[in-house]
Parts: structure tokens; C-alpha cells; sequence
């Protein structure tokens, strides 16, 4: 307590405790979102300002459990908005909101500070984002395919292999693109942090990787704040170190959430459907922030939850705004045992233009997914009537459409350990070539159970 008050001047003293609200009572009023620091029994609290209630008092939200904070106790000023440490040893790690180690590993060594609530880049640095980015996936390469610098949402419920395509990108940009990860849990269960952490390493992917966590116990503040934390540490990663970043973050709709759950406590009158009435603000906050410089790029993967599978929900139709592919995960498909769960049909991309893939890549999309199409159609028929009743041609349909649906399956190589299947990563022009075959007939006598599971049809089993 001495050596804080020492260091740092103060700013005033507690004047109540309302759960994660703390107001205090200031000598000079500090500016909105500047981060304030108290002490109490060798135990540093951190609470950011989000409200000027009068000449002399302010209302902040802490960074922690609020348990030991009492009236009178005094609040120092650290004269800077949140910021978190930034190294090259940050790779590999596992930390909190503040860039403090969760893996029970040493600090970073700090080669400066980042700002959490830095603004996006000028615009004279951005560059357009028309580049695809390969992922080795084949449904997700020819059906909905990644642009560089540019953001994907991932929309799937329990249970259907969200963190394991998760996974698998990060996996992808590290052995592909020769890049890095960042990994922000944004209201992660304990136990799924922890699963994920060691399957990471367990696939080889963790030295490439940093991981971000605000846990689901922790103060609406730390879920508010830890994406944009993980995104600071993105952006040390592109423009100090020139990486290729994959940032993923689990949940975004949590993100969202957390900003309601501070709204109401500062006693914001709700809007639509509940939500804060900052809703759009918040958002393009964080979404704006992901993009190409001429540094490097940012690519984002979003998993994003869907409340009672409503697509017009207010958060999941902000977010959509900003979204330039929608890779949409389906139950039916798992229970098929096709994997990854993709629906071919509901996801796609801004970039499935003939200008942007060339004109043999939206063909082949176009065919694939008419083809799927079509049996979905008809499966009514089928279950009813069987194959022999379909005409010649729907016939034809129907069967090259099954291959195709087994084909679009991939091993992953980060739960290899698990399947025993070798992991497959199959370049872009080898699904195209695969595709054209299926299309044109080439593979009408090859079995179903020949085309599940595997990487390309030219080389074999995966």
C-alpha cells in the first residue's frame, strides 16, 4: 500500500461498493476509461471508469471479485487506459485480462505496453481484403472460403466439433502460413480453458499460439475487456512482429452479454430485447480493430451462439454485419458423422464472386452445392419411395450428391490421437479437381465408404 501510494498520485477514496460498481468520490475527476488502481491487505484491485455522476464522483467497474473493498479506502491513478505487456515470449503462454500468467509460468519480460482500447489503424494503412486465405479444409476452401485480414463467424450449439475446427485453424495457419494464434476465452468454463490448453499442446500447436482467458467467475469487466486484450496482443503480433494472426475468440456472443450486464449496472436504460443501447458501438469497437495493414494481417474466427436459434437476434445480427464469411455448423450433419459439421448450404462467404475465385472455382461451388441441394429435396422421397422411383437423372443426382456429401468429411490432425485417422490437409486445387471429377462422372463407380474420411481422391486414403 505504501510503495502504490508512493508511485502513483491519488485520485480520491471509495464511496460505495454496489457488487462490480464502485463509486468514488475524486479530488480531480479522471477521464472515462482511464484504469484505477486500489490496494487493500497486500491485494491490488484495478477498476476502469465508465461513468461521471457529478463534479466530484465517478462510477467504475472492477477487475476483480470486489470481496475486501471498503468505504474510505484510497484509489490511485496508473494515468493510462488499460494496457497489457507485449514481448515475443508471449507466445506460448496462457494469461488473464492484464497479460499476467495463468500457466504458472514467469511475468512477460515487457518490451512495452499495448493499449486494450487502442483505435484501428489509419485508413492509409489498411489494405483491401480480396485474398483468400487456404485453410487445407476442403468444405470450408470451395463452399465458404477464409479471406486474409478478413472476419468469420462460426455459429454451432454443443457438441457438434466448434473447438475442434477451431483447432484445426490454428493448426492451418501455423504449418500452411507459417503464422500464429491468439485465443481469446471470452466467459470460458474452467474445464473448457483447461481442455483446450492441453490439447493444444498435445497437437503441437501451443509455441505458435497465445491463449487469453476471462473465466465465466470472473467480474463482468474482465469479459467485457479480455477480447480487446487478446486483440492487443494480435495487433503487437502484426505490426511488431509483420506474423500472418489468426484471432479466435469463444464466444463473441459472451462479449456482447457482458456489455448488457455492465449496461444495466450502470443503470442504462435497456433497448431492444434487452440489449444495451451501446449494442452497435461495442461491437464495431472490437470488429473494426481486426483488419490488414500494411504490417501483416489479422484474420478473425468468431464462435458465436445463437439464443433458441433466432438468426434475427438483435447481437447476432450486429454481428453479422460485420462478418465476410458464415460458416453455419449443423446438427444433422454430426449426426451423420460428417465431420467437420458444416452445412454446405446455409454457409457461405462476400467472396463467392467469379471475379474473386475465378470462373472454374464459382462453378464448381455453384455445381456442388446444386447437387446438395437437389437430394435434399428429394430425401422425402427417398425415405418413402426409395431410389427406383427417381428419374434417370435425379438418380444420377442423388448418388454423385451422397459421394459429395462424404467427401466434403476431413480427418483432422488435431484429434488424430483420438481417431487414428492420420490428419489431412488438402490443397485448393486438389478439391477443385476432385469436385470437377465427382460433377462430371468420373467417380459414379466408386463406393460411397471409399470417399468418407480422407484427404484427396488422387492420393489415396488420408
Amino acid at each position: 500500500m505504501e510503495k502504490m501510494s508512493s508511485t502513483l498520485p491519488t485520485v480520491g477514496c471509495i464511496k460505495a461498493v454496489h457488487g462490480p460498481v464502485v463509486d468514488i468520490a475524486c479530488e480531480v475527476l479522471p477521464p472515462l476509461h482511464r484504469a484505477l488502481c486500489s490496494s487493500v491487505d497486500h491485494e491490488t484491485y484495478k477498476f476502469e471508469v465508465h461513468q461521471h455522476l457529478d463534479e466530484t464522483h465517478v462510477r467504475a467497474i472492477t477487475l476483480h471479485r470486489t470481496t475486501g473493498l471498503r468505504r474510505g479506502t484510497p484509489v490511485f491513478d496508473t494515468g493510462s487506459t488499460l494496457r497489457v505487456p507485449v514481448a515475443p515470449e508471449c507466445l506460448n503462454r496462457l494469461l488473464n485480462v492484464f497479460g499476467e500468467p495463468l500457466d504458472g509460468g514467469p511475468p512477460i519480460p515487457p518490451r512495452s505496453y499495448h493499449d486494450v482500447l487502442a483505435r484501428p489503424p489509419p485508413l492509409h494503412q489498411i489494405k483491401a481484403s480480396t485474398e483468400i486465405l487456404e485453410t487445407g479444409i476442403k468444405v470450408i476452401d470451395l463452399l465458404c472460403p477464409f479471406i486474409r485480414g478478413g472476419k468469420t463467424g462460426l455459429f454451432g450449439g454443443a457438441g457438434v466439433g466448434k473447438t475442434v475446427l477451431i483447432m484445426e485453424f490454428m493448426h492451418a495457419i501455423v504449418k500452411l502460413h507459417h503464422g500464429v494464434s491468439v485465443f481469446a476465452g471470452v466467459g470460458e468454463r474452467i474445464r473448457e480453458g483447461h481442455e483446450l490448453w492441453r490439447e493444444m499442446e498435445s497437437a503441437g500447436v501451443m509455441p505458435h499460439t497465445l491463449m487469453v482467458f476471462g473465466q465465466m467467475d470472473e467480474s463482468p469487466g474482465v469479459r467485457f475487456r479480455v477480447g480487446l486484450s487478446a486483440l492487443a496482443y494480435a495487433e503487437y503480433l502484426r505490426d511488431g512482429m509483420g506474423k500472418e494472426v489468426l484471432f479466435l475468440m469463444d464466444n463473441a456472443y459472451r462479449f456482447v452479454q457482458a456489455g448488457s450486464e455492465i449496461s444495466g449496472l450502470l443503470g442504462r436504460m435497456p433497448a431492444t430485447v434487452g440489449y444495451q443501447p451501446t449494442l452497435m458501438t461495442e461491437v464495431a469497437e472490437l470488429e473494426d480493430r481486426i483488419i490488414s495493414t500494411t504490417h501483416g494481417s489479422i484474420t478473425s474466427v468468431q464462435a458465436v451462439y445463437v439464443p433458441a436459434d433466432d438468426m434475427t437476434d438483435p447481437a447476432v445480427s450486429t454481428l453479422l454485419n460485420h462478418l465476410d464469411t458464415t460458416v453455419i455448423l449443423s446438427r444433422s450433419q454430426a449426426a451423420q458423422g460428417i465431420y467437420p459439421a458444416v452445412d454446405p448450404l446455409q454457409s457461405g462467404s462476400k467472396m463467392m464472386d467469379p471475379h474473386v475465385l475465378g470462373g472454374r472455382h464459382y462453378a464448381l461451388a455453384e455445381g456442388v452445392r446444386e447437387h446438395l441441394a437437389r437430394y435434399r429435396e428429394l430425401e422425402d422421397i427417398l425415405t418413402m419411395l426409395g431410389i427406383e422411383e427417381l428419374s434417370e437423372k435425379d438418380r444420377r443426382i442423388v448418388l454423385r450428391a451422397r459421394k459429395l456429401q462424404r467427401y466434403l468429411s476431413q480427418p483432422f490432425h488435431v484429434v488424430s490421437e483420438h481417431t487414428g485417422i492420420p490428419g489431412a490437409s488438402v490443397p485448393l486445387a486438389d478439391t477443385l479437381d476432385d469436385c470437377e471429377a465427382f460433377l462430371r462422372g468420373d467417380y459414379d463407380q466408386v463406393p460411397e465408404e471409399q470417399c468418407y474420411m480422407r484427404a484427396s481422391m488422387k492420393g489415396g486414403r488420408a
